[in-house]
């Protein structure tokens, strides 16, 4: 016990230090004084659903991931279609966890009405879904403040795809000014959570991608027949509810599902850090701690801008 608490601490004492400047506009401790326990409310709210829902870490890790990917970090995920607008991004593709934040949005209005930010909520349960699923947690900034605008449109140009290859996924997130390290640790959130056979029967189908263990083509084969139901399968074959650095070393045994995971040994860069996240499972936390705080703070929304909705699902006005 002693041993892992020191390991949290040491996680969360180097990705701070990683992190100090890379998010501008943001501060530690946003609410101490406007809302001093926003993140603990925050944090018991998530740990009971998680306890009811093991699987729920890895929505709320894609909801944070397509929200900054994006127009940024800015919970315009959240928005319901309305009369203005009928095609907000949550049209665009179907992700779970959106009732969740819901809900968690309300326990803290509860709290403290009108001060915490729903982009900030997403962030504080992305975090602490770390802390559940993965045994580590980090430091994370606050301040972001919520978009008024979302469109459905945006969707498919700033959301990595499932087919990209090594040189999409990079250009992908440099747009997004974040780095091939950024890219290869937050991979490893692909030890927790699903894909549908339709992401990855281009890897089954007409051949087999002969990068992908034969043993494990079979499985998904069986799972994933063509002409089949566009069925669930767990991103990681072992331990699919725990994040860690289990995921690169089923990428190293050819046990990923998307051509995206497989890509990431194609190159001698993120081929290099794929090896180096599987040797070692305490470095990859610090890179991955280090590397959310950078995605939450992409195109963020600060001081005067946007606004602090009161429901999370709809615009103040």
């Amino acid at each position: 016990m002693k041993q892992a608490c020191l390991q949290l601490l040491m996680v969360a004492f180097q990705a701070t230090l990683i992190t100090m400047s890379s998010s501008a506009g943001l501060q530690y401790d946003f609410y101490s004084s406007s809302c001093p326990n926003a993140e603990q409310t925050v944090r018991n709210v998530v740990n009971g659903m998680i306890d009811a829902d093991p699987t729920m870490p890895a929505a709320f890790l894609r909801l944070l991931f397509h929200d900054c990917f994006v127009m940024g970090c800015d919970a315009s995920i959240l928005l319901d279609p309305t009369k203005a607008n009928g095609q907000p991004e949550k049209t665009a593709i179907p992700l779970r966890g959106y009732e969740a934040v819901n809900k968690i949005k309300a326990a803290v209005e509860d709290v403290c009405p009108g001060k915490v930010s729903c982009a900030d909520i997403l962030a504080f349960a992305a975090r602490d879904s770390v802390a559940r699923s993965g045994g580590f947690t980090f430091p994370i900034p606050s301040g972001r403040r919520d978009g008024t605008v979302s469109s459905a449109f945006s969707v498919f140009s700033g959301i990595p795809s499932p087919f990209f290859n090594a040189q999409q996924l990079i250009d992908s997130f440099a747009a997004k000014n974040l780095s091939v390290d950024d890219l290869v640790a937050l991979s490893g959130a692909h030890s927790i959570g699903v894909s549908h056979c339709s992401a990855f029967a281009n890897r089954l189908r007409p051949t087999v991608d002969p990068s992908l263990d034969p043993a494990y083509a079979a499985q998904l084969n069986a799972t994933c027949p063509a002409g089949g139901a566009d069925r669930a399968v767990n991103n990681s074959p072992v331990a699919p509810d725990a994040l860690s650095n289990q995921y690169y070393r089923n990428a190293l045994a050819g046990r990923v599902l998307l051509t995206s995971d497989a890509a990431l040994l194609t190159r001698g860069d993120t081929a290099a850090r794929v090896n180096a996240s599987a040797a070692d499972a305490t470095a990859w936390m610090v890179r991955f701690a280090a590397a959310m705080v950078r995605m939450a703070g992409v195109e963020v929304l600060t001081g005067a801008q946007g606004e602090v909705r009161r429901l999370c699902n709809v615009t103040n006005s």
